[in-house]
């Protein structure tokens, strides 16, 4: 029988619900297995094990009155470092917010925490979401638990080590151009990105702000579409997020694709796409077919300016929303004498944020400058408008489309670190989603040649989740993927 931190949330649930288990005994197999394995994981910037156990031994008093428990609670949990946690260190992983402490809670916590959930600690992360490996983060990078020699892909690394590692049973991420599905492919658990404006934004430290997305790490897709039920919903605290009520996610997950129209995007198959990824993800289609879906060509034609658009519109929101840290109002200080306020805080700047930071507000700032803004920032949005409507076009014809989630599996750490434009390609798949909005999912789907994961992307009409979450479920249960990372094993 596996560990307790090796079971999925909606076993340990009906476990906690039966009372076959304490949510103390829950917590604290996580909290053992972060400490067997994060010191070479590095996963975790802040564990919060005494919180935890106190939050679980309140839970089981709770429980033991007789009261209804949500399918959330007594799980432990990991959230990304860039969401605001009251009276916990929150760090975005930089130098800048090194000893920054929120008053308030995000409202993705707040849900989750209401519900019983229990944070078992804050991940590492690439500094302000800004990178595709987990390098970039200021406090070291993560190591993958299925090779420590090699990334767990970013800029969400920790939060899917975490889950990949048993460290914690979900975890939540952040998602600007393929933050949450490309690590999850990587480490080999399921990654959602709703669509934009599903789960609010508040308390989640900006990045670029209309693309930024709140998403989960599990380890099945039950446990995404229950995560998502208590995660979304309106927020008036937050401008972007869709109105409506929240809903559940879990009805209908296992009515199957017999009938389903999938569309395999023709564009994710040329240049870049290790052997081994294309051979699985078409496999995966194959099965879908024989599941009953019926499969067709889909074309996204304006696919390949993504990329170039993206590096455009999130730098420009970057250099934006990083012009309040400036030492001044909270978060680092340059030390000593500054000639003025103008010295102080560039000395601050400088010294407080690291190297791709200062690469994307250099970026946006060029690209918001007088005399180059509709040749760039304006460029960029019409292409945005294009991808929009080709997904729009695509969807005329198909109720999901599928792809790789990344290019290649996971690559060893240094590997790309010098050379920007290869470390960007690595979200050429999951930016397009970002760009229009739309729902995606990354599910395993095999196993390469080096024994690395590889992952399945699925994406859905925008507010379609629904769809999205049943065709992965369906293809997930038949393929009956059950792996371990090797790091378990020693």
């Amino acid at each position: 029988m596996s560990e307790l931190c090796d079971q999925d949330g909606a076993t340990l649930s009906a476990k906690l619900t039966a009372g076959e288990v304490s949510a103390v005994e829950i917590v604290r197999s996580s909290l053992e297995r972060i400490e067997r394995v994060d010191p070479q994981l590095h996963a975790f910037l802040t564990p919060t094990p005494q919180l935890a156990i106190e939050r679980a031994e309140e839970l089981d008093v709770y429980r033991s009155s007789g009261a209804p428990l949500s399918p959330v609670a007594g799980i432990p949990t990991a959230l990304k470092d860039v969401l605001a946690t009251n009276g916990i260190r929150t760090t975005c992983g930089s130098k800048i917010l090194e000893h920054y402490v929120p008053p308030y809670d995000g409202t993705a916590w707040t849900r989750l925490s209401g519900d019983g959930a229990v944070l078992v600690g804050k991940t590492n992360c690439d500094e302000f979401a800004m990178g595709s490996s987990n390098e970039n983060s200021a406090y070291g990078p993560v190591h993958n638990p299925w090779d420590l020699s090699r990334v767990p892909g970013g800029s969400s690394g920790g939060s899917a080590a975490a889950v990949a590692a048993g460290a914690a049973v979900w975890a939540l991420g952040t998602d600007t151009g393929g933050s949450v599905r490309q690590p999850a492919s990587l480490c080999g658990v399921v990654g959602l990105k709703p669509t934009y404006g599903r789960i609010s934004r508040y308390g989640l430290i900006a990045f670029a702000s209309s693309l930024d997305t709140v998403g989960t790490f599990t380890r099945t897709v039950r446990d995404a579409a229950t995560l998502l039920s208590v995660l979304g919903g309106n927020d008036p605290r937050d401008a972007t997020s869709l109105e409506g009520d929240a809903v559940d996610y879990t009805q209908g997950l296992e009515d199957g694709v017999a009938g389903l129209r999938v569309g395999v995007v023709a564009e994710a198959f040329g240049e870049g796409v290790e052997p081994g990824v294309a051979g699985a993800v078409r496999a995966a289609v194959d099965r879908l077919e024989g599941l009953g879906a019926s499969v067709g060509e889909a074309h996204l034609p304006h696919a390949d300016y993504a990329l170039s658009a993206y590096y455009l519109i999130a730098p420009s929101e970057a250099s934006s929303n990083l012009a309040r840290y400036d030492g001044v109002r909270y978060g680092f200080r340059a030390p000593g004498e500054h000639a003025d306020s103008v010295a102080m805080m560039s000395a601050t700047r400088g010294a407080g944020f690291g190297a791709e930071v200062k690469r994307r507000i250099m970026l946006g700032t060029y690209a918001l400058s007088a005399g180059y803004y509709e040749a760039y920032y304006g460029q960029a949005q019409k292409v945005r408008t294009l991808i929009i409507r080709d997904y729009a076009a695509a969807f005329e014809g198909f109720d999901v489309l599928v792809s790789p989630t990344s290019p290649t599996t996971a690559f060893a750490i240094g590997a790309k670190a010098d050379d920007p434009m290869a470390m960007y390609l690595n979200d050429i798949f999951t930016i397009p989603a970002n760009l229009a909005g739309v729902p995606a999912i990354s599910v395993p789907c095999g196993i390469d040649d080096a024994g690395l994961p590889i992952g399945l992307q699925l994406t859905a009409p925008v507010r379609d989740e629904r769809t999205l979450l049943r065709a992965a479920s369906a293809f997930e249960a038949d393929l009956g993927l059950q792996f371990r990372p090797p790091l378990l094993a020693a």
